[in-house]
């Protein structure tokens, strides 16, 4: 039987598992790998980490024979099912004291349930989110644990140490919560990631069609961009894809078919909102615009059929339309961050997790795919005020919004002229207008409820929480619906 050396044991070796191992590696750490075709551990071996500590083991047996006690294996495997057959495989192997990691993009929910469940057994579970791709694994990913606190002593030197580091050397890492949150706090990631992507889309959609800008014009705009608030890794590459150039000259962007995929972490972030009945448009239009964007034949179709205005290029001043636009996307971006943070805060009073807010923004500083210079400024937010009930209350967003409104409104405005889609912009103005609106047309719908379904109502100069019910139509009797809320 071989020696007990390894720090821990890593299960799956596809992009991401791989480039953990080697990161670990670097750090002085001692890996056992094993993935389930056994092949993959000899190539794995032979090549991309050869000349380093990492040791390959081709059963399960030979794997857990490897490590260290408290025993320490990570699955970096597919989300579902694939993650419970690989913990019946390896639980019968371990004692009570081990630890299992989820690094995968699961479901907050089933981490909830293999948390409890593994802890009946005396095994300590982490489910953790990894973000940052390929790179980031390799040389320094965002890393966000959760699950059984007793696990993170065991896991905080090796984490910590592979995380990316932001500007002062703090590790992009720290502990979110119990059970479910470190899967939580990754899939609001995701969802921000989404929403992210899709304001940046419609940026270059209003600026390419709006200015007729070439690819390289594009190129140079998004490197300004990146210059100015909106500094980020998304705005970065953005730039460097508008530059590169297909084997023709031409650009590749402009031959990429648009008809957007996704994985699901987005829509997960849609339904948990309105199972907590948050209002996190901007999310679900992003979700949305890439379900859209699947339907291509029949929106080539429809493109035949449908009419809309006689886009001309814009004629004014082109600087002032370009700044016009990167105002729209910097308040959009603000409300897509104060959703995604309400949906956080919403989510740790269902469960009751004593979520940072302002560690969470530390976390996603660096390495991972939403790093920003903003999320600084979100850290700030919450230094400040750790019982913020809403970022567009800071002091630092509201006067942001305030002073580039006008702008964003503006670029709508624009949109709309021009026929080009913006369900991003857009929603993310409906929701700053609802939200700063201290009386909203719900007294209408409340009145309708009633009149037709006598769901009740409350009144403005009575106190919360006494219900009333009014015959509408004369015909109507006394009783009452019972009330609820979502």
């Amino acid at each position: 039987m071989p020696d007990a050396t390894c720090d821990i044991g890593l299960i799956g070796l596809a992009v991401m598992g791989q480039n953990l191992v080697l990161n670990m590696n670097d750090h002085g750490f001692k890996v056992a790998v094993f993935n389930r075709t056994v092949s993959k551990v000899d190539d794995f071996i032979a090549e991309e980490a050869k000349g380093t500590n990492v040791v390959g083991a081709h059963s399960i047996q030979e794997f857990v024979s490897l490590l260290k006690r408290p025993r320490r294996v990570m699955f970096m495997v597919k989300a579902g099912d694939t993650v419970d057959q690989m913990i019946d495989h390896v639980l019968p192997l371990l004692e009570a004291g081990d630890i299992l990691i989820d690094g995968g993009n699961s479901l907050f929910t089933d981490s909830n349930r293999r948390s409890k469940a593994l802890a009946e057994k005396g095994i300590l579970f982490v489910g953790t989110g990894v973000s940052g791709g390929e790179e980031g694994a390799r040389f320094g990913p965002s890393i966000m644990p959760g699950g059984n606190p007793a696990a993170w002593p065991h896991v905080k030197d090796i984490f910590q140490a592979i995380a990316a580091k932001v500007e002062d050397g703090t590790p992009c890492c720290d502990w979110v919560g119990e059970n479910g949150a470190g899967h939580f706090v990754k899939m609001v990631h995701n969802g921000i990631e989404y929403g992210d992507m899709q304001l940046i889309c419609e940026a270059y959609d209003l600026l390419q069609r709006g200015l007729n800008l070439s690819a390289d014009d594009l190129s140079r705009v998004f490197a300004d961009w990146n210059q100015s608030e909106l500094d980020s890794y998304l705005i970065e590459i953005s730039s460097h894809i508008f530059a590169k150039k297909d084997e023709d000259g031409e650009p590749i962007v402009d031959k990429i078919l648009d008809a957007a995929g996704q994985k699901g972490t987005g829509k997960w972030t849609v339904f948990s909102s309105l199972d907590l009945g948050q209002p996190v448009t901007l999310i679900g239009e992003s979700v949305f615009s890439r379900c859209l964007s699947a339907l291509k034949d029949e929106r080539v179709a429809a493109s035949f059929i449908l009419q809309g205005p006689d886009a001309k290029a814009i004629d004014s001043d082109r600087i002032a339309y370009i700044e016009c636009v990167r105002n729209a996307l910097y308040c959009s971006k603000i409300i897509s961050y104060a959703q995604g943070y309400m949906l956080l805060r919403a989510a740790a009073k269902e469960n009751g997790w004593n979520l940072n807010m302002g560690g969470i923004a530390l976390m996603w500083r660096g390495g991972c795919i939403i790093r920003s210079r903003f999320l600084g400024k979100i850290k700030e937010a919450f230094d400040k005020n750790p019982a913020l009930d809403n970022l567009l209350l800071d002091e630092f967003f509201a006067d942001a919004l305030n002073r580039y409104q006008p702008a964003w409104r503006e670029a709508i405005v624009h949109a709309v002229g021009l026929g080009v889609p913006t369900p991003a912009f857009s929603t993310a103005l409906a929701f700053f207008d609802g939200y700063r609106t201290a009386r909203l047309p719900a007294n209408l719908l409340q009145a309708q409820r009633d009149y037709f379904g006598a769901h009740t109502y409350e009144r403005i100069d009575k106190p919360r929480g006494q219900f009333f019910h009014t015959n509408w139509t004369g015909h109507g009797g006394r009783t009452s619906s019972s009330t609820y809320n979502v």
